[in-house]
């Protein structure tokens, strides 16, 4: 049988652990907390740590030994958890206001045993989510991934933002174009790639290059590597 928690207890009052608590209930478990830092953990079948990375390793020596222990990191192995049968638990998703709906978002699962993997794999899909393994030896490259494809595009984004209020365009106007650019790369991959640099249009690019570097003159060595990229890009 699917070891799936009866009582949960979630530690971190922080986006993560406030957006766990209705979720899981909502899912049929008895959730307490989320939990304050110093506030007393009580019973329960598993504890779920909603904290920063930072502090994993001293919110797991925190709880008496007995329940499974969990985190909620994608960078952080097991390591933390060590004296405690744990797992970790990452929703594939970027969380920035409420409510979050974890209904078909990737869950990073790993666990120090079967028990807790399954467990694991249980919570995720009692949220609805679709759990697929990372060992912790590819936690780091993983969660490099994550944040290219996440954090990294709205640093990229933002610096169009920058050079297009140059003209006087709002943002707004880049919208579309970013959607259709995502939805492109996820059903083409790399064959999604268009503008001047895959039409070999080099005038073009040396024209936006010295645009770049006249107006936002910041942003000229991210263009630059932008633009190699993507040249190696259009020649693999």
């Amino acid at each position: 049988m699917t070891p799936l928690p009866r009582h949960c207890a979630v530690v971190g009052p922080g986006r993560i652990g406030s957006a766990l608590v209705p979720a899981l209930r909502a899912a049929g478990i008895q959730v307490s907390g989320p939990l304050g830092r110093g506030e007393r953990c009580p019973q329960a079948d598993c504890v779920l740590l909603c904290v920063p990375d930072a502090e994993i390793g001293q919110a797991a020596s925190d709880v008496m030994p007995g329940p499974l222990v969990g985190h909620l990191s994608g960078a952080t192995t097991l390591e933390p958890l060590a004296g405690h049968e744990a797992f970790s638990l990452h929703p594939l998703l970027a969380v920035t206001r409420r409510p979050v709906i974890f209904e078909g978002v990737p869950a990073a699962v790993a666990g120090t045993s079967e028990r807790s993997l399954a467990t694991a794999r249980a919570l995720a899909e009692a949220l609805g989510m679709t759990p697929f393994e990372i060992a912790d030896a590819d936690r780091a490259a993983y969660h490099a991934a994550a944040s290219m494809a996440s954090n990294y595009l709205v640093a990229l984004e933002d610096a169009a933002e920058r050079l297009l209020a140059t003209t006087g365009a709002p943002r707004e106007l880049l919208v579309p174009l970013v959607r259709a650019t995502v939805d492109n790369w996820a059903r083409d991959g790399a064959r999604a790639l268009t503008g001047p640099i895959a039409r070999g249009d080099e005038a073009t690019v040396e024209r936006q290059r010295a645009a770049v570097e006249e107006r936002t003159p910041e942003l000229l060595e991210l263009w630059d590597a932008l633009a190699g990229s993507t040249r190696g890009l259009v020649a693999a």
